[in-house]
């Protein structure tokens, strides 16, 4: 008989992205509530289930940090080559909202108020016949500063940049999401 650690290690993540969800819920409440479903290959599934098995989060924590003028800041990820939010993956002695303000500090230089979870995000991870899920949480903060400098040791992040909500870049990722949370939170 043949044992499967695949199989077994998607079911170790499982039970971790749970238990993360959960204490995210009992600690933050008015929050967007989105699910994805996410094909990877079998080479990345198992890179992504390793990573929920020990944080809880494939993609780890980012963050929407806004201005008072109606805008958002942005990081240019030249890996997808797209616009995103700051953010990364979560250490093993930090809690989510710590690696937020990491990742924020190394992508775009700012420092910003913290106000809480905007939103939870369950991703489901398939590949063939395994699943599993993490947890990739967003927070949302209040701009402390303007001056933006990146100072990613990843070197993923080329750029950062202040956007209008209304004049996001086409190539914005996720940006139905961060429009429902404007629009959720009246900002």
């Amino acid at each position: 008989m043949v044992v499967d650690d695949l199989w077994f290690l998607a079911d170790e993540a499982s039970q971790r992205a749970e238990q993360a969800y959960h204490r995210l819920c009992e600690q933050y409440s008015n929050y967007l509530d989105e699910h994805r479903t996410r094909r990877v290959s079998r080479r990345r599934f198992r890179t992504l289930a390793s990573r929920v098995k020990q944080t809880g989060a494939p993609w780890g924590a980012h963050t929407i940090v806004y201005r008072d003028t109606d805008e958002l800041l942005l990081v240019r990820h030249d890996g997808v080559d797209l616009w995103v939010l700051p953010g990364g993956e979560v250490r093993e002695d930090e809690t989510y909202r710590e690696a937020a303000i990491r990742e924020l500090g190394e992508e775009a230089g700012v420092s910003a108020d913290y106000r809480g979870l905007a939103i939870a995000n369950r991703i489901d991870i398939c590949c063939d016949d395994y699943e599993t899920w993490g947890v990739m949480p967003v927070f949302f903060a209040a701009a402390e500063d303007v001056d933006l400098h990146v100072d990613d040791p990843d070197d993923e992040i080329s750029d950062a940049g202040w956007f209008s909500f209304s004049d996001l870049p086409a190539d914005t990722r996720d940006r139905g999401d961060l429009l429902a949370w404007r629009d959720h939170a009246s900002l």
